[in-house]
């Protein structure tokens, strides 16, 4: 049997494993809000189920990889809209 605090020390690390996948989602998410990105993509980059990533996802960031794509693309609309850097019809265009 595993001495406790080697447990402990593998399932902190497996955490932090975790949240550094969620986090290189993410910063792609960012990256390349302006390109088709769906979540069975997001997810296979990430080496987890879809249904795994979304869970994960939500509870470290308070969103879904899709609610987050979304929210992403709406801001980059609004600023787009506000500074007046492209048509209107262009700013709210999704790939």
């Amino acid at each position: 049997m595993c001495h406790p605090a080697w447990a402990r020390a593998r399932i902190a690390a497996q955490r932090l494993n975790d949240f550094a996948r969620l986090r290189r989602v993410r910063d792609r998410i960012d990256r390349e809000h302006t390109q088709p990105l769906d979540v069975l993509a997001l997810a296979r980059d990430a080496d987890l189920a879809a249904g795994d990533l979304s869970r994960q996802f939500r509870l470290a960031y308070g969103a879904s990889p899709y609610a987050y794509l979304t929210a992403r693309r709406a801001e980059r609309a609004r600023t787009l809209l506000h500074h007046r850097e492209a048509p209107p019809a262009r700013a709210v265009s999704v790939p």
